[in-house]
């Protein structure tokens, strides 16, 4: 049964609200609750992968979750306190009870000189450790003195938790959409983008695709390599894919390409996005997620997508990326381009005309008639005659568009008619 839609920014801007104040990590009942929200909107399939499996050359951590954390000062009063804010704790903290004094406990204080006001996200996934984040200005008034170090967390056998959501379509053949859920209170990375994805496929389902579409909710690089393990005797079934993330904030969109350069997920949004303010970026081996879909053994054709890149922002892991820092204007255009782009990859075809010797005549099949009154009229002909030209099997609608010059919307029109008056064929 379908969920309530999110088709606004407003109704996206929401979602975001809603998860902001849940605890993720890379395990944990955080995940799980985040995936019950997600679930009331689209459904999910869930996996819980055991602690200890192995996942190509990775493990499956231990679960950690956390009830309550807070340092308190001589006078009781907690200086610092999980319940406020969630990034107060460095993630996968291992359980603390002690009394010490602050020249102790500053050895696992985190602050940012340099924005002293901000509280930075921090974690220690794969070692041992503890620790709080807090303001540097906050750091800078405590009083010496002894004070009260709690973390009540667990770290033991459990799961990692990921889910799917698939949107059939008229072939097998898939398209992936990934985002990560690793992340504790980040409105941008990547709560935006998980809103966005939500609404993504709700839409994507009722315009009953060409393509599979594959969604993926995952914690960071363990979820993907998990993912992978777990699918690579049917890998050869993804065709294309974007890693989705930083999807709400106020800069312009940014693609980043595949590891194959060229990949057609790589054409058709550096097509899409010449009508937006954007910038395009090559493939590096760091990031997200796209860098394990691009390694060397699978190789697949899978951008990234988001405004401002990782790291790219000042708020970036900061308590400064909060609601308030996403906007439902940049998330909605976010969506908008996603849609138009899946959109050309759904109807990018090959086609072979039909009658190849000199140019057939148009007009006796009515073809410049149905033209007539039209204000693209003259782009219309001219993408008739490039569809004519190019559909020898090896160009693509992209490729024609591409080389005419013509959106590529009026291209697929035009190669829709001819293959309707029996000039072209797939």
């Amino acid at each position: 049964m379908a969920g309530p839609q999110l088709r606004t920014g407003a109704e996206l801007h929401a979602l975001v609200e809603r998860l902001y104040p849940i605890c993720r990590s890379i395990t944990g009942d955080g995940v799980r609750q985040t995936l019950d929200i997600i679930g009331e909107h689209i459904p999910l399939d869930r996996h819980e992968v055991p602690t200890g499996t192995a996942v190509l050359d990775w493990t499956i951590p231990q679960e950690w979750n956390i009830r309550d954390a807070y340092v308190a000062a001589p006078s009781g009063e907690r200086v610092i306190d999980f319940q406020e804010l969630n990034l107060h704790v460095v993630g996968y903290s291992v359980p603390v009870r002690q009394r010490m004094p602050l020249s102790e406990l500053r050895e696992h204080l985190h602050t940012l000189p340099d924005q002293p006001s901000w509280v930075p996200y921090r974690t220690s996934y794969y070692a041992p450790a503890w620790g709080f984040c807090l303001a540097q200005e906050k750091l800078g008034a405590l009083p010496d003195g002894d004070y009260d170090v709690v973390i009540d967390s667990t770290l033991a056998d459990g799961s990692l938790t990921y889910a799917e959501h698939v949107v059939p379509g008229r072939v097998t053949d898939e398209v992936i959409v990934s985002c990560h859920v690793c992340h504790p209170s980040l409105a941008n990375d990547n709560l935006a983008g998980i809103a966005v994805a939500v609404s993504l496929a709700q839409q994507l389902a009722s315009a009953q695709p060409h393509y599979t579409y594959r969604f993926l909710f995952m914690p960071g690089t363990i979820g993907s390599i998990t993912w992978l393990a777990r699918n690579a005797s049917r890998i050869d079934k993804v065709r294309h894919g974007l890693v989705l993330a930083c999807a709400g904030d106020p800069g312009s969109l940014t693609y980043k390409k595949s590891r194959r350069d060229d990949a057609e997920i790589d054409r058709v949004m550096q097509h899409v996005l010449r009508s937006r303010e954007h910038r395009v970026v090559d493939f590096s081996p760091y990031g997200y997620d796209e860098r394990q879909f691009c390694s060397p053994g699978f190789n697949l054709g899978v951008g990234s997508l988001t405004r401002t890149p990782y790291a790219g922002y000042p708020e970036y892991h900061t308590s400064a990326d909060n609601p308030g820092f996403v906007s439902p204007a940049a998330m909605e255009d976010t969506l908008g381009a996603l849609l138009e782009a899946f959109a050309v990859l759904d109807r990018n075809r090959r086609y072979v005309n039909l009658s190849p010797y000199g140019e057939p005549q148009l007009g006796k099949r009515g073809l410049y008639d149905s033209l007539g009154g039209r204000s693209d009229a003259k782009q219309a002909q001219m993408a008739m005659l490039w569809v004519l030209n190019l559909s020898d099997g090896s160009h693509s609608l992209l490729d024609i568009a591409e080389r005419a010059g013509l959106p590529f919307d009026i291209v697929d029109v035009a190669a829709r008619a001819l293959h309707d008056a029996g000039l072209v064929k797939e």
